[in-house]
């Protein structure tokens, strides 16, 4: 049911590991290349400028030893400050010490591993853990005095976007597994307030994987309903409306 792996969260069997590998292994997985592919198919996902804003959250103690240590996805959104995540708020909620890791692949941090600050969740999560209010942001600490999104830049945050108008594209970080999958297709919507879209092998740690239209918005961010779905092959997004729009303005404004 969950889509985080951390202990602290209630996770999903670890059958589910095997299942994402023989997924990610069946002639119904495409290699991947640099267009999007058909639609609601699963491939690695290309190391390039765009997905190497998406990486892995880790506990503060994996740091040192990444592999196998990852539990949900983040990535970079643009703020002026230049130190913005977004992920899901059930990633982040515990009271533990983290790291984000752009990029992250094979045990490597590439852009280099980011202390996480601040964090932004929305109050019905933090009282009640409202699945209409999974999501959250945080800030990361500079790093060699740089800023994060001077280093890998940052997708825009689109809340209000209408549900569906265009094919979006998932990345994220399935924890048996330590490089990230991508599916392209179009949400849907499922009552007011929750997006689903069809994808395969997006599986535990996955939660937290952006959801970005062909303009580089992110208009969704895994998660939701029981916390990002109960199938692999279902995956869910609280619609980002005026809730989402002023954590966001909260988050970017560092109030």
């Amino acid at each position: 049911m969950k889509r985080s792996s951390r202990i602290s969260f209630t996770s999903r069997p670890a059958l589910l590991g095997a299942v994402v590998m023989l997924a990610l292994t069946s002639a119904s997985v495409a290699a991947a290349d640099d267009g999007p592919g058909p639609l609601g198919v699963t491939v690695d996902a290309v190391a390039n400028r765009h997905t190497l804003r998406v990486g892995a959250l880790f506990g503060a103690d994996r740091a040192d030893h990444l592999a196998g240590g990852h539990f949900c996805t983040a990535s970079v959104v643009h703020s002026p400050r230049r130190d913005l995540i977004v992920t899901a708020a059930h990633c982040v909620g515990a009271d533990s010490d983290l790291v984000f890791v752009p990029g992250y692949r094979d045990g490597q941090a590439p852009y280099g591993v980011w202390k996480v600050d601040r964090r932004y969740l929305p109050d019905s999560w933090a009282k009640d853990q409202d699945e209409d209010s999974d999501l959250a942001f945080a800030t990361v600490a500079q790093l060699d005095g740089r800023r994060i999104e001077d280093v890998v830049g940052g997708n825009r945050f689109a809340p209000g976007m209408a549900t569906g108008a265009t094919a979006v594209t998932l990345t994220g970080y399935p924890d048996a597994r330590e490089t990230p999958i991508s599916c392209t297709n179009k949400p849907s919507p499922d009552g007011t307030s929750q997006q689903r879209i069809n994808c395969p092998a997006f599986t535990v740690g996955t939660s937290g994987s952006p959801w970005i239209n062909g303009d580089g918005q992110v208009v969704g961010v895994l998660g939701g309903h029981e916390e990002g779905g109960s199938t692999d092959d279902v995956s869910y997004s609280v619609v980002l409306r005026s809730e989402a729009a002023e954590l966001y303005q909260d988050a970017a404004g560092g109030s």
